[in-house]
């Protein structure tokens, strides 16, 4: 599976908004946010609207005012240059407060998330003198004389139950972790949710085709497949038909304005015989004036004379 050609960042916004979703109303989320005019863009900017809000996701107990989120799909690096990157994203965003200090420096934070632990990062930063503590499983801090604060979250060590939507941002699922996902997606009560875990599935459904493969022969899992992506396929199809609708009336109207302008103008002819007849104009005269002012044909013009 060529993982570069799979759409990795929507499903990331999606994933972020479900870990997310018991604090959904505190938080405001920004995703590809611009950082100015030119092409400088925040992969997911995630604001609490107030800042004494505590978020119950374990990701988020590191989150202050402003937090700024990088995340890098398998097959991306993140090295040095990518570190020193978010920091210069972070600074720009700070600096483009409405007023001056509007932003706080101790009210942002970045987080970097990918799916495993940067180890050649972890290396650079430590020859830097940074520390790296690892307050639970996947999720590390990093302190030293940084701007902002910073963590980075590795979803491949993350607990797979409590971060299902995170973890299934992998080319690397087991028939285990899909059933797991399948499981939770079925769980979902809201259509904004299940919109949201669509695009996850869909992501985790063309990284891992093969898991699919290996269940052909199980009709359990392709009728619980089949149940999820039902409504979805219901929506496509909705939209298809209401797209096929849409055009066949737009073409009937036009058809219908071209007849009515076209049968309009016959009338108006006839009328303009029967009126010059009327007025005792000869039909060789009337014939003239027709060729002359509607453009007709001899043998059309006649046709109004029958």
């Amino acid at each position: 599976m060529d993982s570069t050609k799979i759409q990795w960042h929507p499903g990331f916004v999606a994933a972020m908004n479900l870990e997310f979703s018991e604090n959904r109303d505190d938080l405001i989320f920004e995703p590809e946010y611009n950082l100015n005019t030119k092409p400088l863009e925040i992969d997911l900017l995630v604001i609490k609207k107030q800042s004494d809000i505590s978020l119950k996701n374990e990701i988020g107990t590191f989150f202050r005012g402003h937090n700024i989120i990088e995340y890098k799909s398998p097959g991306d690096h993140l090295d040095i240059d990518t570190f020193y990157k978010s920091m210069a994203y972070a600074a720009l965003y700070k600096s483009y407060g409405r007023t001056l200090d509007a932003i706080k420096a101790d009210d942002v934070t970045v987080t970097l998330i990918r799916e495993t632990k940067p180890q050649g990062l972890f290396q650079q930063l430590k020859k830097h003198n940074f520390q790296i503590t690892n307050p639970s499983n996947g999720i590390y801090y990093i302190d030293g004389k940084l701007l902002f604060s910073l963590q980075i979250i590795a979803t491949a060590e993350l607990d797979k139950k409590e971060h299902v939507w995170l973890s299934s941002l992998s080319a690397s699922l087991q028939k285990q972790d899909m059933k797991e996902l399948f499981d939770r997606i079925q769980q979902l009560e809201t259509r904004f949710d299940r919109e949201l875990a669509d695009s996850i599935l869909e992501v985790s459904v063309d990284a891992n085709k093969e898991v699919l493969e290996s269940w052909k022969g199980d009709d359990h899992m392709c009728e619980a497949l089949m149940e999820i992506m039902e409504p979805e396929i219901r929506l496509r199809e909705k939209a298809l038909k209401e797209a096929a609708i849409q055009k066949g009336i737009q073409e009937g109207i036009q058809k219908g304005m071209q007849e009515g302008i076209q049968e309009g103008i016959q009338k108006g002819i006839q009328g303009s015989v029967h009126m010059l007849r009327k007025l005792g104009h000869q039909d060789n005269e009337i014939k003239a004036l027709l060729l002359s002012e509607y453009n007709l044909s001899a043998e059309e013009a006649e046709r109004y004379f029958k």
